[in-house]
């Protein structure tokens, strides 16, 4: 097995999403697993939220959902946009559940519902209320549900926006996208429909209870990673369950005034110990890590990673301590060891990279083996 995993702690997942579903109750929770479950493994992720209680899935792209269906989960999958034309057959036969904001598209899963010979197949309505990625105006609400109401082949099952500021709750765009939804729901009160009203993500489910109405999309906090560093007081009953692990591949003295890595842009001002651990960018640890002053565990101890982070190494200056080959490197996570314990949280590599929690797990590649405890 190669000498660089992540491990993922499926018991932290179950924990997440029983902490976040005792908050939002009676609204239901629906995990979001698109981009291989934030970079979780997808498939012992949703078997894992499912059982804790989440009753449907969001992904983001047809073939995500397929994945799912192929590993014999059968819970409602949400699609969180609207999928070319092309593809509205094969979310027919996978019984998919597409999100849909035009004419168009709506005609296009119709067509394709019909030409598998159902009826009544269940579609949510996204609507754009200030984000401005994707969804129809608030004020085209009442011709979409009307359209979707007179085609025999579909049933109204959801009506649905996101917020773009619920990491921030004090956020006022925050009440007025919430005020513009409203528009949509009078909609769907003069329709005589009643479907499955959303609006959170993990951040709004933490933080904006008028938000949460019949479900909210658990996300990021379902990993046990703060949405954002506004709502982090909320996050403390959430475990993190990913964490990213190697071991030291090689150990070398280096005398004064040597250089590491790439460039030499790193030069050793004593002599010292340098580790290398076989892990680098092509495996999801940005190049810029060593200019940001990065740390991993080893024993326990913080110690600097130097010089350039290479494609599949990278290098560690373990001063005068005690390094050996085969040794543990903690990159993401915690380590208890000989020097006492400490943890490295994602939330730590995303400040010093000026991003977010999100883009780092998720950035974790498939080359990267998840090994999955069992909770």
């Amino acid at each position: 097995m190669r000498w660089a995993w992540a491990e993922v702690d499926l018991g932290a997942i179950r924990h997440n999403v029983e902490t976040v579903a005792a908050l939002v109750a009676p609204a239901e929770v629906w995990a979001v697993v698109k981009a291989n479950g934030y970079g979780h493994g997808v498939i012992p992720v949703t078997r894992t939220a499912l059982a804790a209680g989440a009753t449907g899935l969001c992904v983001a792209l047809v073939q995500e959902g397929l994945e799912l269906r192929a590993a014999g989960i059968g819970a409602p999958i949400l699609v969180l946009s609207e999928q070319p034309a092309e593809q509205a057959d094969a979310l027919v036969a996978a019984s998919l559940t597409p999100t849909l904001y035009s004419a168009g598209g709506i005609e296009s899963f119709a067509a394709a519902v019909a030409r598998a010979g159902g009826i009544a197949t269940p579609v949510h309505l996204k609507f754009d209320t200030g984000m401005h990625r994707v969804g129809a105006a608030p004020s085209e609400a009442p011709a979409l549900i009307a359209d979707v109401m007179a085609r025999p082949e579909l049933r109204l099952a959801g009506v649905f926006t996101h917020l773009a500021k619920a990491d921030s709750p004090d956020a006022a765009d925050n009440e007025l996208q919430l005020r513009r939804f409203d528009q949509v729901l009078d909609a769907v009160v003069a329709a005589g429909v009643s479907p499955l009203v959303h609006a959170a993500n993990s951040a709004a489910a933490l933080a904006l209870p008028a938000a949460r109405h019949d479900l909210v999309r658990l996300g990021i906090a379902m990993y046990g990673i703060e949405p954002g560093p506004e709502v982090s007081d909320l996050c403390g009953g959430l475990r993190p369950a990913l964490s990213l692990r190697a071991r030291v591949s090689f150990v070398k003295r280096v005398p004064p005034g040597e250089g590491v890595s790439y460039g030499l842009v790193h030069r050793v001002e004593v002599e010292t110990t340098i580790a290398t651990v076989p892990i680098g960018y092509a495996d999801g640890v940005s190049r810029r890590l060593y200019a940001s002053g990065a740390e991993v565990l080893i024993h326990g101890r913080r110690m600097p990673i130097v010089g350039v982070v290479t494609m599949d190494s990278l290098m560690v200056d373990c001063g005068d301590h005690d390094v050996e080959v085969g040794d543990e490197v903690v990159l993401i996570g915690g380590q208890v060891g000989s020097a006492g314990s400490d943890a490295v949280p994602a939330e730590e590599w995303a400040a010093r990279l000026g991003t977010i929690g999100y883009e780092i797990v998720c950035g974790i590649s498939r080359r990267i083996e998840r090994r999955h405890t069992e909770p």
